[in-house]
């Protein structure tokens, strides 16, 4: 859905609680600034909770000053239900002991279904336990691919083998295997630090596109802006891009809060004014081709629009319909109701893929939980109707290959040569088991089983179903560039060709095994995301938001679970 102009005008800035005169040491603040105190005075004064006393008294009818905003607290389970402890960070790998999985394999499990707060626990359950020899070289192949692509200058690294090109997607994907190689111990710390402050060094002084958000694609070598065919060019931004983005962007602070500052000053540099709407979808920009005007459009459909909606949803904004999964269809396969977004590609001109990939990454890095979820347990999860059509996206790909023969784990994937990609669906465009190139034209000679749906799989179900994939996909590689892209389905062999998305989830998938959830609670205290500019009219310039509390939370919903009818 193409909108000409996007709406400018935004919801009025929330506000909370009320105050007929301030505590001492808020007054003692306003004295200080209205005296005119030096900015290096006016950040002490914004460094701890403890030096603006949030306790205020008064009407009702009054608001709280934005610098107090600034230094609340954001909300979470954990603050609310009292009964529920943080769930803490895992060692490192190398630093777990022999018994650590002990407890972890002999947990009571919970009843299966939708919980009383519209979580959903699943039926089955994920891989946990140390990497065996076999994992752990699957490990250091993947790390591979980063090691040898990876651009020393700038420290991007390329998204597809040595072409010197990414987007922030990739780049994610980049940092989830840097995460990843870290905790499973393929790397120290030093290695670690050094590649992660090149890389945001690098991102921070990337030129916004039209001073607003990063552009689609980068130069991998200069960082400078270039198009599709890797030409210099400023061509929009991609919603979808940036909340993946944003989903590791909260993983980096969180698990490591020394990055925490850093982590800020990228993210103060953009200006989130057009890339969510007042009803809370998503919006992409790109360039008209005859006038040159940036042109604003809705951006994702079901899968991926909810995942990225969760990546904006962690820093504080409210994409409330992006999360929803409606308006949504389901299409009966081999018996199970597969969900597919209900908007018509004839009218809104944008397709309803369905692919594994998405699922993946919410229940890899997200657990199926909400934002301000940081305490419920593996086993449930908050967001129950993702966790749920999760389910249903596994069932229908066994239930195929039960029928048919075909192992089958589908998910969009790059290819060697014409067309360079497809999307290899579980359904779109009408039809089941449909693999397309991205102009729509039927190519099913590129269907295959995805590398990285395979092993995302085998982490997130461990039924031996999975465990052959995992065995179709774990020696489909090149040891010095990485794991390679997939297995053709119709027996021409491999998918010769390497990308940092591929070996980024791959290692994500061996991470979560070891550790679980990969997002952490946040335990580095106040956020100079939440107070920056408190003193400037920055924050509504580029829309940055409050601490969010509990009533900011995107809403745990429920949807209709099949029936004994639909097998």
């Amino acid at each position: 859905m193409e909108k000409n102009q996007i709406e400018t005008e935004r919801p009025a800035r929330r506000t909370a609680g009320s105050a007929g005169f301030l505590a001492l040491g808020a007054l003692a603040l306003i004295i200080a600034l209205a005296a005119g105190i030096g900015q290096i005075a006016r950040g002490m004064l914004l460094a701890t909770e403890e030096d603006i006393d949030p306790i205020i008294a008064g009407s009702s009818e009054d608001d709280i000053p934005a610098l107090m905003r600034g230094n609340r607290q954001k909300v979470t389970t954990s603050m609310v239900y009292r009964d529920e402890e943080p769930v803490q960070k895992p060692p490192r790998m190398c630093e777990m002991p022999p018994d650590y999985f002990n407890a972890i394999n002999s947990a009571e499990r919970p009843e299966i279904g939708y919980t009383r707060r519209n979580g959903y626990v699943r039926p089955y359950t994920p891989r946990r336990g140390f990497l065996t020899e076999r994992e752990m070289r699957a490990a250091k192949v993947a790390w591979h691919y980063f090691e040898k692509f990876t651009q020393p200058d700038t420290g991007l690294a390329n998204s597809v083998g040595n072409f010197p090109s990414t987007t922030l997607w990739d780049t994610a994907s980049y940092i989830s295997g840097m995460v990843a190689a870290y905790e499973l111990c393929l790397i120290e710390k030093t290695e670690f630090d050094d590649r992660i402050f090149r890389l945001l060094t690098t991102v921070k002084g990337l030129k916004l596109f039209r001073k607003e958000l990063p552009n689609k694609v980068y130069h991998t070598k200069t960082g400078a802006q270039v198009d599709y065919t890797n030409k210099p060019g400023e061509i929009g931004f991609s919603a979808l891009d940036i909340g993946r983005f944003l989903v590791w962007m909260r993983i980096l602070k969180n698990r490591y809060p020394y990055l925490g500052n850093t982590i800020d000053s990228v993210l103060l540099k953009w200006d989130y004014s057009n890339v969510i709407d007042p009803q809370g979808l998503l919006v992409g920009a790109y360039v008209d081709s005859e006038t040159n005007e940036t042109k604003y459009a809705q951006e994702g459909r079901l899968g991926y629009e909810e995942y990225a909606a969760k990546g904006f949803a962690l820093w504080g904004f409210r994409p409330l319909l992006a999360h929803r999964a409606e308006p949504f269809l389901t299409a009966s396969i081999f018996g199970v109701q597969v969900p597919y977004d209900g908007r018509d590609p004839r009218i809104f001109h944008s397709q309803n893929y369905v692919v594994t990939e998405s699922y993946l990454l919410d229940g890899l890095e997200l657990d199926f939980d909400l934002p301000h979820d940081d305490s419920s347990g593996d086993q449930v999860h908050s967001d129950g109707w993702r966790a749920e059509f999760a389910d249903r996206i596994y069932r229908v790909q066994e239930a195929r290959y039960r029928n048919t023969g075909f192992l089958t784990a589908r998910s969009e994937h790059n290819v060697k040569g014409p067309p360079y990609f497809t999307y290899d669906t579980i359904f779109s465009d009408g039809y089941p088991w449909n693999t397309v190139t991205p102009r729509g034209d039927y190519s099913p000679d590129h269907a295959a089983i995805a590398s990285k749906a395979a092993m995302g799989l085998w982490s997130l179900w461990d039924t031996p179903y999975t465990q052959q994939l995992f065995d179709a996909v774990i020696e489909l590689y090149n040891p010095e560039n990485g794991i390679y892209e997939g297995l053709y389905e119709r027996g021409q062999g491999k998918i010769e060709i390497y990308t940092a998305n591929n070996n980024g989830i791959i290692l994500a998938a061996l991470l979560h095994k070891v550790q679980g959830k990969i997002l952490t609670p946040h335990t580095g205290g106040l956020e100079v995301w939440y107070t920056a500019f408190r003193d400037q009219d920055a924050r509504e310039r580029k829309n940055l938001p409050d601490p969010p509390l509990r009533e900011d939370w995107l809403p745990a919903l429920r949807h209709t679970v099949q029936t004994e009818a639909d097998f």
